[in-house]
């Protein structure tokens, strides 16, 4: 990492204060003083400022129950973001692990560790995720068994990969869908391809980590050692 942005992280000095301290001399790598704000820097190196060690925060990784009417960015113009929900110091360090549609509800990982976040992300990885999917109509078994065998949507060249499904109610308009991929407004899609549409779509469960039942609508909290340790 280089030296200024190292320094940012471990006090919550701005990019431009970062490279006024080290031109001045206040920051010394492994005893030394380095006036090179693009140094690169290692985690066994030890940094200073003012002969005061610094350190790199420790990763964080939160559970959020995303309601309905907000965005999953960072900022926008028009409507509150995730993020707002989040009563944590530098809020902008963090990401959002993958999207959920504004009018999507239900569990969404946030992180500032870039590499755990895209062993989730990644399309290799085929990371599962399960949604519970509240249909217009009743889902007919044919409409089910294309599911769970794959079905082509608009605008794309493969097929999805088989997914699993259950039923959740007699009227067969509630459904648990499991996909492992993520292509754009998949779950919507796929949905739409058999000939419904989707009345409402919530998210409870990303590979191993479910949405915590004890969360109502905006409310997080960080995810244990056993859900972090979980993404491999």
């Amino acid at each position: 990492m280089r030296l200024d942005k190292r320094i940012g992280h471990s006090t919550g000095l701005s990019r431009q204060e970062s490279q006024r301290a080290i031109r001045s001399g206040r920051v010394a790598i492994n005893q030394i003083i380095s006036k090179k704000a693009d140094q690169q820097t290692t985690e066994e190196d030890e940094i200073t400022l003012d002969a005061k060690s610094v350190q790199l925060p420790k990763p964080r990784y939160y559970m959020l129950h995303k309601p309905a009417g907000y965005v999953s960015a960072s900022t926008d113009s028009d409507h509150p973001t995730v993020l707002d929900l989040l009563d944590e110091p530098e809020r902008h360090h963090l990401q959002i692990v993958g999207r959920l549609d504004i009018d999507t509800t239900g569990l969404l990982l946030i992180t500032d560790d870039g590499q755990w976040n895209h062993r989730i992300t990644s399309p290799s990885r085929q990371c599962i995720k399960t949604y519970r999917v509240t249909l217009h109509d009743a889902l007919t078994e044919d409409a089910a068994k294309q599911l769970q065998n794959g079905v082509m949507l608009h605008g794309e060249k493969k097929p999805t990969k088989p997914a699993e499904l259950k039923f959740t109610d007699s009227q067969n308009t509630q459904i648990l869908l499991t996909i492992s991929e993520g292509r754009y407004h998949q779950v919507k899609r796929m949905i739409a391809a058999i000939g419904s549409h989707v009345i409402s779509l919530h998210r409870e469960k990303i590979d191993a980590i479910t949405l915590d039942a004890s969360l109502l609508p905006g409310q997080y909290r960080e995810l244990t050692e056993t859900e972090v340790s979980s993404i491999r």
